[in-house]
């Protein structure tokens, strides 16, 4: 059997934009991508932490600091809430109790999405 665990983790992130004439997804930071390991076009949740919502989409590449919802999705948030992102990855279950997900902490008072030193 395999089991759908969590891999990758963006804890805080501040939407930066909300771009409703795009075809759909999320632009996230390039740096935050190195740091969790996300990839580009891999699908990820977004939970907003602000009003509840939760919702599916693709990853693509932003500039630093920026995190963006494009399309369907900038109608779920508004710039300045603060989102979970998360991937998950397939793992046998024998596996499951070694997986160690990568997770990053947003510092709650930067607008420039800096991962949280020590956390």
């Amino acid at each position: 059997m395999q089991l759908s665990m969590l891999r990758a983790k963006i804890h805080g992130a501040i939407v930066t934009e909300a771009n409703l004439h795009y075809q759909g997804s999320i632009t996230i930071d390039k740096d935050l991508l190195e740091k969790t390991g996300i990839h580009l076009n891999e699908k990820v949740d977004i939970f907003n932490m602000d009003n509840g919502e939760r919702f599916s989409t693709y990853v693509i590449e932003g500039a630093s600091g920026e995190i963006c919802l494009n399309g369907a999705a900038a109608r779920k948030v508004l710039v300045g809430d603060r989102v979970i992102i998360v991937a998950y990855g397939l793992v046998e279950e024998h596996e499951a109790a070694n997986v160690e997900p990568r997770i990053v902490h947003i510092s709650p008072d930067d607008r420039d999405n800096r991962v949280l030193v020590g956390a």
